[in-house]
């Protein structure tokens, strides 16, 4: 059977709990100034920004409308179900029992988000933008996260892409935090080892730690990094 694979970077969104389970985000986190880089469709935004967080999220798919996001939506669904279905011993069936709960689940947060994009785009809380150039200030935020983008899409994104990302979303973030550490096979990241050497040697304090969160099989693990000066 052919490992989980994707040709290209499609939007396919989780939930604001989601994010706080694969990013250990405590109540201190979510006071600061947050950056969701590469969020797409996730609705951490739209529900931490209800419940008062100040939260920027930014992707290249902002650019489009509410109507052509959806359409995007639902092509990406059937192709990300049918993988799935074709590789369910890939995945930590818990939490999410099913394929089909599994499809309901994600469509519930990205349901979320779609009905709230309109006006999180007037309030500038969802900003079109990517990797590894950001339109942000330096140390604008006090935290950034990506979700599913670095690491797991390596084969679309380079080594030398990773390192100019991360290097990037230090620029702009006291704190980094990066999750899964997994491709999309689900094998380990080449780039990790690498990614933690060049951190490491530019002033970072680096650490790789265990989440409360795991759907694919073994991506139970975060990338964290801050300056050292940052104390």
């Amino acid at each position: 059977m052919s490992p989980f694979s994707l040709d290209e970077i499609v939007p396919w969104g989780r939930s604001f709990e989601e994010y706080r389970a694969m990013f250990r985000l405590t109540e201190a986190d979510l006071s600061g100034r947050i950056l969701g880089c590469g969020d797409g469709p996730a609705s951490f935004n739209a529900e931490a920004s209800r419940l008062g967080a100040s939260i920027v999220s930014c992707d290249p798919i902002y650019r489009w409308d509410v109507e052509e996001l959806r359409a995007r939506i639902a092509q990406t669904c059937d192709q990300v179900l049918e993988q799935t279905r074709r590789n369910r011993q890939a995945f930590v069936w818990t939490s999410i029992p099913s394929v089909d709960e599994l499809g309901r689940t994600r469509m519930a947060a990205m349901e979320k988000f779609l009905a709230d994009y309109p006006e999180g785009l007037k309030q500038g809380r969802y900003v079109v933008a990517e990797l590894p150039v950001l339109p942000f200030a330096h140390v604008q935020f006090d935290l950034a996260l990506c979700s599913h983008l670095l690491f797991l899409y390596g084969s679309q994104l380079g080594e030398a892409f990773h390192h100019a990302a991360l290097l990037e979303l230090a620029r702009v973030a006291k704190e980094v935090r990066v999750f899964p550490l997994l491709a999309l096979g689900g094998e380990p990241s080449p780039f990790v080892r690498g990614c933690v050497d060049l951190l490491e040697q530019t002033g970072h304090r680096v650490t790789i730690e265990t989440v409360p969160y795991e759907f694919q099989r073994g991506g139970n693990q975060m990338l964290r990094f801050r300056r050292s000066s940052d104390g």
